[in-house]
């Protein structure tokens, strides 16, 4: 097995020309990807039949399906009707998730909400507990949840934090957005060596063969100094922003692993993803 590459949503060329992201995985085999990252950010608004068609389609050309879920979940927010929400923005994400085929949703892990970042944490580790009860319930169990770590310095969701989170349950895949870790780091994790060590945490924590199918995020992003993330740029945008994508294909390819990369530009997104799997492709031994 290799690497999955793929666009988070539809690109500016594909709303060009298509409205519907029914003809979004057609496009998306044509341009030579894997995978399509289904986008519930602002809610999810999407029927049965529309989902269901988008899952007939892409499983007939071979492409691999995963859900974003909506981004105001809050795990670290401990209010019962806050987590009452978010349970149902979850389910909801997997109820669409069913109905297309996709094995894997994606969720945010919250905000600290001036809480230290160990209570933040804990809170979230009983939230997630919750959630993934409620996904039993309603017999979701076979979709894996993903949460993701995040680009702002006052969220949650660092790559030990996503990785303590998903220690909770076997079918909790970390998503880990390379573009998120840079700009809430300041730009300090980029290159070879911090690449290495980031998997090698991965692998420590939740084992080989779990890390080696890890889900991703990936686009360049600019930050500010006291924030962290500000916003995702394209591979195109002059400016110097990060990371660097080549040395991160490097070290996947040399370890054999095989995870799912979707790429976040920002209306380039399929794109550079296409860049993405060349580069990985030219890396493979």
């Amino acid at each position: 097995m290799s690497a999955k590459f793929g666009p988070a949503g539809n690109s500016d060329s594909f709303s060009r020309v298509h409205k519907s992201s029914l003809a979004a995985p057609k496009w998306i085999a044509d341009f030579g990807l894997d995978c399509y990252e289904y986008q519930c950010g602002k809610g999810v608004h999407v029927g049965e039949d529309t989902a269901v068609k988008v899952g007939e389609n892409a499983r007939g050309l071979g492409i691999s399906l995963s859900l974003h879920a909506p981004y105001f979940i809050n795990l670290a927010n401990p209010d019962p009707d806050s987590l009452k929400k978010t349970v149902g923005y979850i389910t909801a994400g997997c109820q669409v998730a069913q109905w297309m085929g996709a094995g894997r949703v994606v969720i945010h892990s919250g905000a600290l909400m001036k809480r230290e970042r160990r209570e933040a944490l804990e809170i979230a580790k009983k939230s997630l507990t919750e959630v993934i009860a409620a996904c039993d319930g309603q017999g979701y169990s076979h979709i894996a949840l993903c949460p993701e770590t995040m680009g702002k310095i006052n969220q949650l969701g660092d790559l030990d934090e996503v990785l303590e989170l998903c220690t909770l349950d076997a079918r909790l895949v970390p998503c880990i957005d390379f573009g998120h870790l840079y700009a809430r780091s300041l730009g300090a994790d980029d290159g070879q060596a911090a690449f290495s060590r980031m998997l090698d945490r991965v692998a420590e924590v939740l084992g080989p063969d779990r890390a080696s199918n890890f889900h991703s995020h990936f686009s360049h992003i600019e930050f500010t100094p006291k924030g962290g993330e500000k916003c995702h740029r394209t591979f195109d945008d002059d400016g110097g922003y990060g990371p660097d994508w080549t040395p991160l294909a490097a070290e996947i390819a040399r370890r054999s692993w095989s995870p799912t990369f979707i790429c976040e530009s920002a209306g380039t997104q399929a794109e550079d993803a296409l860049t993405m799997k060349q580069i990985y492709q030219e890396c493979l031994p």
